[in-house]
C-alpha cells in the first residue's frame, strides 16, 4: 500500500528530465541548519544608500546626488571627445560663430537644462519655443544662448571616430564602440551607491529611438515598438537600477541565435548580488537549470513565471479539462539537495492557467493558498508583489524624460542615462532625507527641479556676469537701468553709443514679430529699424522734405 501511495506521488516532467512529487521534500536538520546560517549571514547587509553614496552627498546638494554616477573622469571624456568634434565641425566651415570650447560648468549646465525640460514635461516641444522671450522660460535664456544649446547637441561625441573601427575589431567587432567606454563606466557606479533591498526584479527595457542602428529591435508589446532593448536589475520596492546590460543582438546576423541567452543575462546581472535575496522574473528568463545555478552558485532564490512548452514541467500540471475554477496545484522537486523546487499551477480562469516556478523557502517549505475568495497560492501572489520593479521604472522615466529628437542612437543612449541617473539620485536623497518636503506628493518634480537649476547655476552666473561687463557703468545716476535688461529708453543698452546703436541687426518695427525680419536699416525721422520691404524709397531730392 504504501508503494502504490509514493508511485502515486511521484510525477515525470514534459520530456521525463526531472523527477517531482506532490508532497514537500523534507530534509534533514543538518541541511536546514546550513540554509539558516546562509540566511543569517547574509542578512548582516543594510539595504539602501552604500556609505561611498553618503560620501558623495556630504554637500548635501541635489548636484552631488546626480554627480555620484558622473564623476569628473566620466565629465572629462565626453567633454574632450565632444570638443575635439566641434573642432571638426569648425574646420570643415560648420561650426558656429564664437563658439568657446566646452568645460565642466557647460557640460553640467547643459545636462541640467535637458532635466529641467523633462521637468516641464517638454520632451516634444521645439527648443526655439523653450528659449522664446514671451512663452519660454527664463532659465534656459539666462544659462546660454539657443544656438550654444543646439550646438553642444550637434557636438555632443563620447569617442573619438578615427579610432573607432580599431577599437570596434579589437573587442570582437563591439557594436557599443562609439558609446562603450563612457557607458561602461557609467554602470559601474550603479551598484557601487545603493544596496539592494530582499527582493529584486530582472526585466528588459526599450530605449524608444527609430534611426538607424545595427542592434535596433522590434517590440510590439512596448509603447515606443522600436529602439534599443536594455537588460534591467533593479530593488523591487524603489526601483533603483542597480545594473543595466544593452542588447547588441547577434555577433553575425547569419549565424545561429545565441543558446541560454536568459540564463547569461540573469546571472551577469546578479554577478555581485549578495545572498539570501529573492530575484524575480518573467517566463522568459524562467528555466529549472538557471533556477538551480542561481541558488548553488550565488545562494539566491528565484521565482519567475514559466511557459508551457519547458521541459521540466510535470505533466499533471498542464492538465486544466475537469479542473475546477480557482484550483491550485503543486509539485516539488525530488532531488535531495536543499531546499526543493516547487512548480505551482493556477488556474484562474477556464482553460486559462498560470505556471509559476520557484525556490523562495516560503513556498517549498510550507506552500499554501493566501485564504481569498480567488484562491490565489501565495506564491502567485508574491509573484504579482515583486514582479513590476522594472515596469514601474519604465514609468516613472517616461514621466519624466529628457530625451529629445535625434537621429543618433548614442545619443538616444546617452539621454538614458541622464534619466536613469536622475531618478536613482531621487531614491537616494529621498532615503538619506527623510524629512524633505513631508506631505508633497510632487516631490520628484522638484527635486528635478531643483536639481536642473543647480547644475546650471554655475554657468548662469557667468552669463550674468558678461551681461553686466558688457552693460559697463550705463544707466541712471542711481545705477539702475530702465528694464531688467540693463537698456535705456531708447533702447540702447547701457554704456552704448548711438552709433554703435544703429549698426546693431534689429527686428522691423513694421513687420509682425513672427516674420522675425532683422535690419540695420534706420527711419531718417524717427530712428526705428525698417526692413526693406517695409521702407519707401525717396529720390534725394524728395527725402529731405519728409526729415525736416
Amino acid at each position: 500500500m504504501e508503494e502504490e501511495e509514493e508511485e502515486e506521488s511521484m510525477m515525470a516532467s514534459n520530456r521525463g528530465t526531472v523527477t517531482w512529487r506532490s508532497t514537500p521534500f523534507s530534509s534533514d536538520r543538518r541541511h536546514h541548519s546550513s540554509r539558516r546560517q546562509r540566511r543569517v549571514s547574509s542578512s548582516s547587509s543594510n539595504p539602501g544608500p552604500t556609505e561611498r553614496a553618503r560620501d558623495a552627498m556630504s554637500q548635501n546638494s541635489t548636484a552631488s546626488a546626480f554627480l555620484a554616477y558622473f564623476e569628473p573622469q566620466l565629465e572629462d571624456r565626453v567633454i574632450a571627445m565632444t570638443n575635439l568634434e566641434a573642432g571638426r565641425r569648425a574646420g570643415a566651415g560648420r561650426g558656429i560663430d564664437g563658439w568657446r570650447p566646452m568645460g565642466r560648468a557647460e557640460f553640467r549646465a547643459y545636462v541640467g537644462l535637458l532635466i529641467l525640460a523633462s521637468m516641464y514635461r517638454s520632451r516634444g516641444e521645439a527648443c526655439k519655443s523653450l528659449w522664446h522671450a514671451e512663452t519660454g522660460r527664463s532659465i534656459f535664456r539666462a544659462t546660454m544662448p539657443l544656438k550654444t544649446f543646439r550646438a553642444h547637441s550637434a557636438d555632443l561625441r563620447f569617442d573619438d571616430r578615427d579610432t573607432r573601427e580599431a577599437r570596434r575589431l579589437a573587442a570582437g567587432h563591439d557594436k557599443l564602440a562609439p558609446i562603450r567606454e563612457v557607458w561602461d563606466t557609467w554602470c559601474e557606479r550603479l551598484p557601487l551607491l545603493y544596496e539592494h533591498g530582499p527582493e529584486v526584479t530582472v526585466d528588459e527595457r526599450l530605449v524608444p529611438f527609430k534611426g538607424r542602428c545595427p542592434f535596433k529591435q522590434y517590440m510590439p508589446s512596448k509603447p515606443a515598438r522600436y529602439g534599443i532593448k536594455l537588460w534591467v536589475a533593479c530593488d523591487a520596492k524603489s526601483s533603483y537600477a542597480w545594473k543595466m546590460l544593452a542588447y547588441t543582438g547577434k555577433c553575425d546576423k547569419r549565424g545561429p541565435p545565441e543558446k541560454n541567452l536568459a540564463s547569461r543575462v540573469v546571472l551577469e546581472l546578479t554577478e555581485g548580488l549578495g545572498p539570501g535575496r529573492n530575484v524575480t522574473f518573467d517566463n522568459f528568463f524562467t528555466s529549472y537549470e538557471l533556477v538551480r545555478r542561481l541558488f548553488f552558485q550565488r545562494g539566491l532564490t528565484s521565482l519567475g513565471t514559466l511557459r508551457a512548452n519547458r521541459a521540466e514541467i510535470p505533466r499533471r500540471l498542464l492538465e486544466v479539462k475537469g479542473r475546477p475554477v480557482p484550483s491550485s496545484r503543486f509539485a516539488f522537486s525530488s532531488t535531495a539537495e536543499p531546499p526543493a523546487a516547487a512548480v505551482v499551477s493556477y488556474l484562474a480562469k477556464r482553460n486559462k492557467k498560470v505556471l509559476i516556478l520557484t525556490k523562495h523557502e516560503q513556498h517549498v517549505r510550507a506552500p499554501g493558498l493566501s485564504g481569498r475568495a480567488d484562491g490565489k497560492p501565495l506564491a502567485v501572489l508574491h509573484y504579482n508583489r515583486t514582479k513590476g520593479g522594472v515596469d514601474n521604472l519604465d514609468k516613472v522615466l517616461g514621466t519624466y524624460s529628457c530625451r529629445r529628437r535625434t537621429t543618433r542612437w548614442p545619443l538616444a543612449l546617452f539621454h538614458n542615462m541622464v534619466d536613469v541617473s536622475a531618478y536613482n539620485a531621487f531614491v537616494l536623497w529621498r532615503e538619506l532625507n527623510p524629512a524633505w518636503m513631508p506631505g508633497k506628493r510632487n516631490k520628484r518634480r522638484l527635486f528635478l527641479e531643483q536639481l536642473g537649476k543647480e547644475l546650471a547655476a554655475d554657468a548662469a552666473a557667468a552669463r550674468e556676469g558678461t551681461k553686466v561687463r558688457e552693460r559697463g557703468d550705463g544707466g541712471d545716476g542711481d545705477g539702475k537701468s530702465d528694464n531688467a535688461t540693463g537698456s535705456s529708453r531708447d533702447g540702447r543698452r547701457g554704456g552704448e553709443s548711438e552709433a554703435s546703436y544703429e549698426a546693431r541687426r534689429k527686428r522691423c518695427r513694421m513687420c509682425p514679430r513672427s516674420r522675425d525680419a532683422k535690419t540695420k536699416t534706420l527711419c531718417c525721422g524717427c530712428r526705428v529699424h525698417v526692413c526693406g520691404k517695409c521702407a519707401v524709397v525717396y529720390c534725394p531730392n524728395c527725402a529731405s522734405a519728409p526729415c525736416q
